[in-house]
């Protein structure tokens, strides 16, 4: 009789091995199907969801829709002429952008500061190779403090023609800026000019958009259409439409053509859509002799040689915005002989024209420099829209202008240690 022989498998595989196969496995599988669910639940979310926008901006008849609207901009070429028909030979990028600082709600206004003082050590240089005087103190470019240009008193500066309607499902003001004509020459140049336009919604001024650049036309069609969400119609009666037309230019700051002021209490957009055409005005801006006050307050340490400076309040500030009020800020400059070694600025203050600021700096100066040192404080209003103003300006230190700065400034220097603020009126820039 044959011998019989026990036949072994050559994968042998214990049981303790199999069932931890078995369990990465299964987990692994679930894993998959809970991440496809939560996609997929995610995805069905989106499109119920409520968009969370402000506004849609439909470029050239193109409506772009909140759903489909990522945090990425958009960017499109595109560009017609004034039949209507696409060019080839467009130029630039149109941005269109989902929601801008200003209109995702309530303007974010720097906080009242309660921080510590910001403590700057000044890097005090004998030589004046690169002098700056205070008495023509130059503002950083990033500032842009100088009044904006603007075409003289007997240029025609044109018309703009535009179009305001309202959805009331929807609860949202829709402005069409359709087209400007008979712009005035800016670009001396190319006898041309490259035109935009900026739009806010007075008097909150929450709400604003601007188009694109078109180069070189007097006759711009820009065919953009705005629309601002949460905008009861009630409301509409106590808003103010401002258009600001400007033109670009690449290597200075952007020359202001005009404005134009709507406000919506004539006109009734519940029937339909309202076309409007309006005569650009030279920019109105409110000049005032008194320019207001500034206290500020002054302390010099002389053991650990820090000169202290607190920008308390203002009033009595003139009228810079259209709305009657203005946003102002101060900036602080610190010159040594008539050289700047040191630059800081207060947060802005909206809608005011007695502003408090109560914020400190605090600067490193040797006690035997005193002599040579004066402090400039600009007043400046800020303006999102356009550029920036000075409103007044105040000097104390060694070119003071004003036998009150003189006074301030010695009476910190006789005094040590003792805080020293008084009122001063602020002079023209």
């Amino acid at each position: 009789m044959a011998e019989i022989t026990s036949v072994h498998p050559g994968f042998d595989v214990s049981p303790v091995v199999a069932g931890l196969i078995g369990a990465t496995v299964l987990v692994v599988s679930v894993s998959v199907t809970v991440f496809v669910w939560t996609c997929c639940h995610q995805q069905a979310e989106k499109k119920h969801k409520t968009p969370p926008y402000k506004f849609i901006h439909m470029l050239k008849g193109i409506s772009i829709y909140p759903e489909t609207l990522s945090n990425k901009k958009k960017i499109n070429r595109l560009r017609r002429d004034k039949s209507g028909t696409p060019k080839e030979a467009a130029r630039g990028n149109l941005l269109v952008e989902a929601a801008e600082s200003g209109l995702a709600g309530p303007d974010k206004a720097p906080l009242a500061p309660a921080a510590a003082p910001r403590v700057e050590q000044l890097p005090i240089q004998v030589d004046y190779g690169d002098e700056l005087s205070p008495d023509r103190s130059l503002t950083p470019a990033g500032s842009k403090t100088s009044s904006p240009s603007s075409p003289g008193d007997d240029v025609t500066l044109g018309e703009l023609t535009f179009s305001v309607d309202y959805n009331f499902p929807k609860k949202a003001l829709v402005v069409t800026i359709q087209e400007a004509r008979g712009l005035p020459v800016m670009d001396e140049h190319t006898q041309s000019s490259d035109p935009y336009i900026k739009m806010t919604i007075l008097p909150d001024k929450r709400h604003r958009v601007k188009t694109r650049v078109l180069r070189k036309t007097l006759e711009p069609v820009f065919d953009e259409t705005f629309t601002f969400y949460g905008i009861p119609y009630s409301q509409l009666q106590d808003l103010v439409l401002h258009f600001l037309v400007l033109s670009f230019d690449r290597f200075s700051r952007d020359d202001v053509i005009g404005e134009v002021v709507v406000p919506l209490a004539g006109v009734d957009p519940s029937t339909g859509k309202v076309q409007l055409t309006r005569e650009i005005l030279k920019r109105n801006i409110q000049k005032c002799l008194s320019r207001g006050e500034l206290q500020v307050s002054l302390s010099y340490q002389p053991v650990a040689q820090r000169m202290t400076v607190v920008v308390l309040k203002a009033r009595h500030l003139p009228k810079m915005d259209i709305t009657g009020l203005s946003d102002p800020y101060v900036k602080v400059n610190v010159y040594y002989g008539r050289k700047r070694i040191a630059k800081k600025k207060t947060h802005v203050k909206k809608c005011t024209l007695n502003p408090v600021f109560n914020e400190s700096f605090i600067y490193d100066v040797p006690g035997e420099l005193l002599p040579d040192v004066s402090i400039e404080f600009l007043v400046i209003d800020f303006d999102r829209t356009t550029k920036n103003e000075v409103v007044g300006r105040l000097i104390l230190g060694a070119h003071s202008a004003t036998p009150a700065g003189a006074e301030h400034w010695r009476e910190v220097c006789d005094s040590p240690r003792k805080p020293v603020a008084k009122w001063h009126s602020l002079s023209e820039y």
